[in-house]
Order: C-alpha cells, then structure tokens, then sequence
C-alpha cells in the first residue's frame, strides 16, 4: 500500500523537480513539472491526475497521526504508519503500529501479542469484518 497523496503534496513535488532541472541548467515551466510528476505517477497528464485526486474522499486519518482504540476487543494506543485510498470507496488501507503490544487471544492460558497490524477501515475507522461477539475487528480514533 502507499500512502495517499494530495493535491498540496504534489504540486509542492512538482516545484522541487522544476528547482532540481534549474540547478543543473535544464529549466522547465511549472506546468512541465506538473505533466512529467503525473507521468511518473502513472497517468496521462496533470489533469488526468488531479481529476483522479479530486475524486478521492478525504482521508480521515493520516500517515504518522496518533490513534486509539480497540483491535479484537483490546484497547490500544498507537500511530498510523500508513493510509491509503481504496479507489471508489470511503474505505482506507492503514497500518498502526501499537505503543505497547496488544494480546490478541482473551484466554488466560495463552498469549499472542502483536506489535503492528494491516486492516482495511471505513471513514469512520471500523472494520467490516467482525468478531465472534459482533464487534468490528478494529475501530480506532484519532487520540
């Protein structure tokens, strides 16, 4: 997964690839940078790109944001290490990495600690996949 960009991040992208081709005498135009980051990106042109951008809901979480919550019931604090856009969805690829592990099996005799996790959320932060007792396997928050 990788992380989603913005419209700020690209064009701020763009502008240190123009500087980039001006220090070593190849200057280009801001739209020239704007037409070749898209092409690196993998589309056709700028605007092909900002309209795909443009057309993403707004993640609700970001990259390096602290978050809390639960994962399988047990209560977590932690920080996003990823968040990426689910194309045509209001659902996000995320990675948290937990302050403290967390014991993902409730019974006494055993133990399964986990340090960091890969889910998909809803905007609002919870899985669609649920556990035996019906709750989401993950809802965080921001902390």
């Amino acid at each position: 997964m990788s992380t989603r960009l913005s419209l700020d991040t690209l064009k701020k992208q763009a502008k240190i690839l123009r500087q980039n081709m001006a220090d070593i005498n190849q200057p280009i135009s801001h739209s020239q940078s704007l037409e070749i980051l898209a092409k690196q990106k993998g589309f056709k042109d700028w605007n092909t790109l900002h309209a795909h951008i443009g057309n993403q809901p707004t993640p609700s979480f970001e990259v390096g944001q602290r978050v809390s919550g639960t994962y399988l019931g047990q209560k977590f604090t932690g920080k996003l290490l990823n968040v990426s856009s689910i194309v045509n969805t209001k659902r996000y690829g995320i990675s948290v990495k937990f302050d403290e592990p967390v014991d993902v099996i409730t019974f006494k005799s055993m133990s399964n600690w986990r340090t960091q996790v890969k889910l998909i959320v809803d905007e609002d932060g919870k899985t669609k996949e649920k556990t035996s007792n019906g709750l989401p396997h993950m809802l965080i928050a921001p902390a």
